[in-house]
């Protein structure tokens, strides 16, 4: 599979859907997950183990972009991180996580990458942890895909700052966006704070990604 390099930060621009065109349909018109002709490419070992997941994974899809263009696979990443405990699943079998901590150990123990968990967060400390070359994955409401509307609330989706703009704007890579302007964007802090849910884990990896500043 091709990846996609930012042209600002040299990231890869990755979702957490195999097939990125059908990302608007999946999200917004129902469009069933286990319809997508691209679901090998996740590294899922069967059709069924991605149509339930891949949902799921906004974090670890976040995590595959900041580790660079030679990352493992989506899935690989999904199975390294379930033996840490960093998702857990419910006697009805529903799927919760990502869990911060354990999902730092994975990090750290597996990749080599310094995550450091921040369940306190504030705006100005994002931009801190930027400015220190670190990139910071944070939990935001999902509608931060479409910025110009009001945001309907705060966290449940984690997007991954990799920087800011020499004018101060947020530069972001989200999972589930549904177009390319959505999927790179970049928004004043005042646009992402509706959305932000003011936790998230900062992390400096191989790669040391950061934005044009």
């Amino acid at each position: 599979m091709s990846v996609t390099l930012c042209t600002t930060c040299g990231t890869p621009s990755l979702t957490q859907f195999a097939s990125p065109d059908l990302v608007a349909k999946i999200v917004y018109e129902g469009h069933d997950r286990a319809d997508d002709p691209a679901w090998r490419e996740s590294g899922a070992a069967t059709l069924e183990d991605y149509a339930r997941w891949c949902a799921h994974l906004c974090g670890i899809a976040c995590f595959r972009m900041a580790l660079g263009p030679d990352a493992p696979s989506l899935f690989e990443l999904r199975d390294g991180a379930l033996k840490y405990g960093a998702y857990t699943e419910d006697t009805e079998g529903v799927i919760h996580g990502l869990i911060y901590a354990p999902f730092a150990e994975y990090a750290r123990d597996v990749h080599g990458v310094e995550a450091t968990v921040h369940r306190h967060l504030a705006l100005d400390e994002i931009l801190q942890l930027l400015d220190e070359g670190r990139t910071v994955m944070t939990s935001v409401h999902f509608e931060i895909r479409r910025p110009e509307r009001p945001a309907p609330g705060r966290g449940g989706h984690l997007v991954l700052l990799t920087g800011r703009t020499p004018d101060g704007l947020l530069h972001l890579h989200n999972p589930s966006g549904i177009d390319a302007r959505s999927r790179t964007a970049e928004l004043s802090p005042e646009a992402f704070e509706p959305f932000f849910a003011g936790r998230g884990v900062s992390m400096v990896t191989r790669m040391g990604v950061s934005a044009t500043r």
